[in-house]
């Protein structure tokens, strides 16, 4: 950087799609800053748009103008950078000194447009070997024979020239430098492409991190408030177990904050790393200084070392089994319900809003079996002959219910034993039926998914894994409209299996169903509505 003060002024100038100072550069609603072409490409199969920063979703396609102001900044910024090269000097003139333009290898000196003009005019001139102005002329002569380094040595990765072909490197694999400093610029290209996209996937990482930790929040503050329920209805001596537990929890989660901000740290760490590499590989992908870029380039277009980030995640789930716990223990000679009501308080209370579900024919995807009562969906290994609707998905194996809520409360339980493959959960009324069904809240899907028989997520975005110890058989999926909650407990060790919380529901909601793939009989078996109300 051209000073001090260089590399933060170039963090701000920087835009995050290519890594580079901002051209033509845009400011989207959220008050992100792009350069033009670089959103315009993010944005050319992307329905609705999003910013890629901070992944806000606009209703239609913002009209973006150029900012005037932060391109100024940024060309100002580019040609400070390239005030920092280093200016040579004619060799040929006199008291006034020129700037030199070329380099001869073969004088050696370098010289301004006037005193070149015999090398480009004069035959025997003509011949000697011409490079763009270099200050550390020596660097380009070999030292034992004085003579120009015209070619590279690839047994033993040295640049060398004519005479030295003759002698110890005569037998050797030798090419001109152009030539292989054309390969090397091609290996660079690569490390670079793969130090981008290293970047790309760290920041990606820090998003997932953040998210997780916020959802460990929302659901750390949910049970706050659920045990602060639980305990108004208990004598005094629970009081003192209630605090104690409250703390725990609030130490856990200042102790996931903190993993979170170190993880962070360590992540941008990385980025920052990451981008001076890609920098350096960026300007010697650029540079014409053939010898310049073999002598260094070996020490950039390796990949650098990187931690294996895939499987380090922050637990967003909040265990509240030890309170459970110790409130049963400790009122358990008071009050001989008082387990069943610490234990399923949840549960019980969600299975009060019941509803009777039935799975709608006019929804089903054609190669979806029901049953006579609408009680049962499997897959058939044959498409049907159904009516077309618009209704009616035609992709993704999926179904709804008949019955559609717009407010209160619902609950609804699916068993799902002996499957391995399932969704389920609820979906907005104007959910896109037709083509491939992304089940995220953004599409219009809010739910719970098993896969390879033992891989359970819910389906926020990005995935979240559920570690389950038990498979659950039977799945309840309660909704609070007003709240924007859904929730998923496992029925039979009445245990909550998972929340989105904080939802914004405009449309109609309806039970969602998906048994997926028949798969030659392996998940054969049906979902099946299970009875609640008599």
């Amino acid at each position: 950087m051209a000073s001090s003060s260089g590399p933060a002024l170039n963090e701000e100038l920087q835009c995050s799609i290519c890594l580079e100072v901002f051209t033509d550069p845009v400011t989207t609603p959220c008050g992100h800053n792009f350069c033009r072409t670089c959103l315009s490409k993010c944005w050319t199969d992307t329905q609705p748009c999003f910013c890629p920063l901070c992944k806000d979703t606009f209703s239609r396609r913002p009209d973006l103008k150029i900012n005037t102001t932060l391109r100024e900044v940024a060309q100002h910024f580019k040609e400070k950078l390239n005030l920092g090269e280093p200016e040579v000097f004619c060799d040929a003139c006199g008291e006034r000194k020129q700037k030199a333009v070329k380099t001869c290898l073969t004088c050696p000196s370098s010289y301004c447009e006037t005193h070149l003009e015999p090398h480009l005019s004069v035959p025997r001139l003509k011949k000697h070997k011409l490079i763009n102005a270099v200050e550390n002329l020596e660097d380009y002569i070999c030292q034992k024979h004085e003579r120009p380094l015209e070619l590279f040595c690839r047994d033993d990765q040295t640049c060398v020239c004519l005479f030295c072909t003759e002698g110890e490197h005569r037998t050797h694999n030798t090419v001109p430098i152009e030539e292989e400093s054309r390969e090397k610029k091609n290996q660079l290209v690569q490390t670079q492409t793969d130090v981008y996209q290293t970047i790309q996937d760290r920041m990606k990482k820090i998003q997932e991190i953040k998210h997780s930790v916020e959802l460990r929040k929302r659901n750390t503050e949910k049970e706050k408030s659920s045990s602060v329920e639980l305990f108004t209805d208990l004598i005094r001596s629970i009081e003192r177990c209630q605090s104690e537990q409250l703390k725990m929890m609030e130490e856990q989660q200042k102790a996931a904050e903190k993993q979170a901000e170190d993880l962070i740290k360590e992540l941008e760490q990385e980025i920052t790393e990451l981008k001076r590499r890609n920098t350096e590989l960026e300007q010697l992908s650029h540079t014409d200084d053939h010898l310049k870029l073999l002598q260094m380039s070996s020490s950039l277009y390796s990949r650098p070392h990187s931690k294996n980030w895939t499987e380090i995640r922050i637990d967003s789930d909040v265990n509240v089994n030890s309170l459970i716990s110790a409130l049963t223990e400790l009122k358990e000679t008071q009050d001989e319900t008082l387990n069943e009501k610490l234990s399923q308080t949840g549960l019980t209370w969600a299975q009060k809003f019941a509803v009777d579900v039935t799975m709608d024919p006019d929804t089903a995807d054609p190669y979806l079996i029901l049953s006579e009562d609408g009680k049962q969906v499997s897959h058939g290994d044959i498409k049907r002959n159904v009516p077309e609707n618009p209704k009616r998905f035609d992709k993704g194996l999926s179904v709804l219910a008949k019955q559609g809520f717009s407010s209160g409360r619902f609950y609804y339980e699916v068993q799902v034993k002996g499957k391995t493959v399932w969704s389920l959960g609820v979906a907005r009324e104007s959910i896109n039926r037709k083509g491939t069904i992304t089940l995220t809240p953004d599409d219009g899907v809010w739910a719970l998914i098993l896969r390879n028989e033992n891989k359970y997520s819910a389906c926020e975005y990005p995935l979240v894994s559920l570690s389950l110890r038990v498979k659950p058989e039977k799945v309840g999926v309660f909704v609070d409209y007003e709240e924007g909650l859904v929730s998923f407990y496992d029925v039979e060790s009445r245990s909550h299996l998972y929340s989105f919380t904080g939802q914004t529901f405009t449309d109609k909601l309806y039970p969602f169903f998906s048994p997926y793939l028949n798969d030659k009989g392996k998940n054969s078996n049906p979902l099946i509505i299970s009875p609640l109300l008599d």
